[in-house]
C-alpha cells in the first residue's frame, strides 16, 4: 500500500511529467494505490479537478480512520505548531492517516517532512 497527496494527484491526473508521476504511474499499475479521506475530499472540491476526475476519484480505495485518529491528528499537529513549524490542517489529517495505516506518502509538498522528522511519516522516494 502507498498513498498519495493532492498535489501530487492532481499533477498525475493532469500528465505532468516528475518523479511523483512516476510513483503514482507505478503504483496504480500495482493496484497498491489509497487515498486519505481529505485527499478525497480535497479533490471532490476543487472547481476544476473535482469535475475532471470525479468518477476517478469516487471509485478509489481509502485509507481507514482508526480510533483515536483525531486525538492523534492533534497531538501531532499541537508538536508541530508547539515547534513553531507549519502544520496545515488537511495535511495534519493526511499525515496522520498515513501514520496510522504505516503506509508511504507520495508528496509534492515539503511541509510534510516535518511530519516526517517529527511524528512518524514515511514518505515516499
Amino acid at each position: 500500500m502507498i498513498a498519495a497527496d493532492s498535489s501530487s494527484l492532481i499533477n498525475f491526473l493532469q500528465g505532468r511529467d516528475s518523479a511523483d508521476r512516476s510513483l503514482i504511474r507505478d503504483a496504480l499499475r500495482s493496484n497498491v494505490l489509497w487515498l486519505p479521506p481529505p485527499v478525497k475530499t480535497e479533490i471532490l472540491s476543487d472547481p476544476v479537478a473535482g469535475v475532471t476526475f470525479a468518477d476517478l476519484i469516487l471509485g478509489a480505495r481509502l485509507l481507514p480512520i482508526s480510533p483515536g485518529f483525531w486525538e492523534r491528528a492533534g497531538e501531532n499537529r499541537r508538536l508541530l505548531i508547539f515547534k513553531s513549524l507549519k502544520a496545515r490542517l488537511a495535511d495534519t489529517l493526511i499525515a496522520q492517516c498515513c501514520i496510522d495505516a504505516g503506509v508511504a506518502l507520495i508528496a509534492r509538498d515539503g511541509d510534510y517532512r516535518h511530519f516526517e522528522r517529527w511524528c512518524g511519516l514515511k514518505l515516499a522516494d
